[in-house]
């Protein structure tokens, strides 16, 4: 993760989620990443998880981030949040699989994990299988299917994102 090559993150936490955003962002830190935090710096200073995840949608949306992570206590308002964003995949993440699976399968650009599920040692895992598997035009066997399903998603957005 160095120079050109250094991976954008955008996080966000709220109450809920705190202890977790600031283990999964020391973590990020430590590993290279560069990380912009849009979350709550403590427990007094709680924000709306709406304004949080639209924030981070935003900046993954404008490309200012390559991908986002949110916390909240299951993570489930977080992504729909995030989800309500043209060109946002966000996912509800709880196992290294899913993690893996949704960039792989889903081309996720946002992770969405629970403070209240999650604990660091998974959480970690989880960050690293989503920030380093790339998509890969889903499942062989499924291809035509998960072509025609992304062709039917865009024109859903564009119908639905106006």
């Amino acid at each position: 993760m160095i120079g050109d090559d250094v991976m954008k993150i955008v996080i966000g936490g709220v109450h809920l989620g705190i202890g977790l955003k600031e283990h999964i962002r020391k973590y990020l830190l430590k590993k290279g990443y560069e990380v912009l935090d849009f979350g709550a710096a403590d427990m007094e200073h709680d924000l709306s998880y709406v304004d949080l995840a639209d924030r981070v949608a935003q900046t993954v949306q404008s490309g200012k981030a390559k991908r986002g992570i949110l916390f909240c206590g299951t993570g489930m308002g977080m992504n729909i949040t995030a989800n309500k964003h043209k060109g946002i995949y966000s996912a509800v993440v709880e196992s290294v699989f899913a993690a893996h699976e949704c960039r792989e399968i889903n081309n996720a650009n946002i992770l969405c994990m629970g403070g209240r599920i999650v604990g660091p040692g998974m959480a970690e895992a989880i960050v690293d299988a989503f920030l380093t598997t790339e998509f890969g035009g889903g499942i062989p066997e499924y291809e035509k299917v998960l072509s025609d399903f992304l062709k039917e998603m865009d024109a859903m957005e564009g119908r639905n994102f106006r």
